[in-house]
């Protein structure tokens, strides 16, 4: 068995860039049975949101979600942390609050028991931090570590967040900086920055409760979290097939040193699968190759994406940046046109 002081190198390439593409679950999950209606349901796989909703009384909804994956950095703790953040996300991305929480792992049997201690230590203090209750949990011997979390929340049925009703002349709001998937590339191959991969680190353990509870005093229509298929694919979602958007890049916030790694080619597959999944959707005018490649960078506990009453976007905008978030107003939803999203 392995000791803590020991390099372990487990990190091979995870967080979300180690989701299935986007084209790949559409094509099975339009192909699986239904089964009856049930009108309770008030939002499920169908429309591609971030959780499941369902209505239990004239005031509540259960909200429920899960979410686990490979570590992305080589510490255990600070990939618990991580970990967890990106699980408690999808609640918070349907304006809801956490309740509990309980634990998906995989982990080898020959590794040292010590780091999967560390790695749940990590989790749990999240699940405190989002004011929930880690309630028990799941594991399985495996040839690789996985971690993540099944996570319950609330919502009132109408002040919950699809991700898909956003309407033209609505305001997008992103709240945190792009550019992790590639700094933790970089970082893999030892060549990112040790500020750069603190950045990072930073923004994949901040929770997104503030930022979804700041909104709620808003008028906000659709609210997505960005994580594995970037912020073009989580942006696709979000138009539906009614609307389209136009991109302002400039205004996109981003960690500078990702613009300098993606020049680099420090680049994942998993982005150039949201790449060849989006060809069709997104045009861009006047955009840096280093650009393109941050906007389909797939995103490890991203922030929130809203879509917002024009009226509430100044003071939404203001009210988030005061709380220390890097909230940037990115661009508008437009009535449906040639090009779903434009980007220059």
């Amino acid at each position: 068995m392995r000791k803590m002081s020991e390099k372990i190198v487990f990190c091979k390439g995870g967080g979300c860039t180690a989701k299935l593409g986007a084209g790949v679950l559409s094509h099975i999950l339009e192909r699986l049975p239904k089964g009856p209606p049930d009108e309770k349901l008030l939002i499920g796989y169908d429309s591609k949101d971030d959780a499941a909703v369902y209505q239990v009384a004239e005031d509540l909804a259960i909200v429920q979600t899960l979410d686990f994956f490979p570590p992305m950095v080589e510490d255990p703790y600070l990939f618990g942390k991580i970990a967890a953040a990106n699980a408690l996300s999808d609640v918070y991305a349907m304006g809801g609050e956490v309740k509990t929480a309980l634990n998906i792992v995989c982990f080898p049997e020959d590794m040292d028991l010590n780091i999967l201690g560390e790695i749940m230590r990590g989790g749990s203090e999240m699940v405190q931090a989002a004011g929930g209750i880690l309630a028990g949990g799941h594991s399985i011997a495996d040839n690789s570590v996985k971690y993540g979390l099944s996570v319950t929340g609330v919502v009132h049925p109408k002040k919950m967040y699809p991700n898909n009703q956003g309407t033209p002349g609505d305001v997008l709001i992103l709240t945190k900086k792009l550019g992790v998937g590639i700094i933790c590339t970089a970082a893999r191959i030892q060549e990112a920055s040790k500020e750069a991969l603190q950045e990072a680190i930073a923004s994949m353990t901040t929770l997104n409760k503030r930022a979804s509870e700041i909104s709620r005093s808003y008028r906000v229509h659709a609210c997505t979290d960005v994580t594995g298929f970037g912020f073009l694919g989580h942006l696709h979602e979000m138009m539906g097939g009614r609307c389209s958007c136009r991109i302002e890049a400039r205004e996109v916030p981003v960690m500078k040193e990702a613009l300098h790694y993606a020049d680099e080619f420090f680049l994942t597959a998993a982005g150039q699968k949201n790449r060849n999944h989006l060809k069709d959707f997104v045009r861009f005018k006047e955009v840096s190759f280093a650009m393109e490649e941050v906007l389909f960078d797939p995103q490890t506990s991203g922030g929130l994406l809203f879509a917002v009453h024009p009226d509430d976007v100044e003071n939404l905008q203001k009210e988030l940046q005061a709380e220390g978030l890097p909230a940037k107003i990115v661009g508008r939803i437009t009535e449906k046109e040639e090009a779903e999203i434009q980007v220059g």
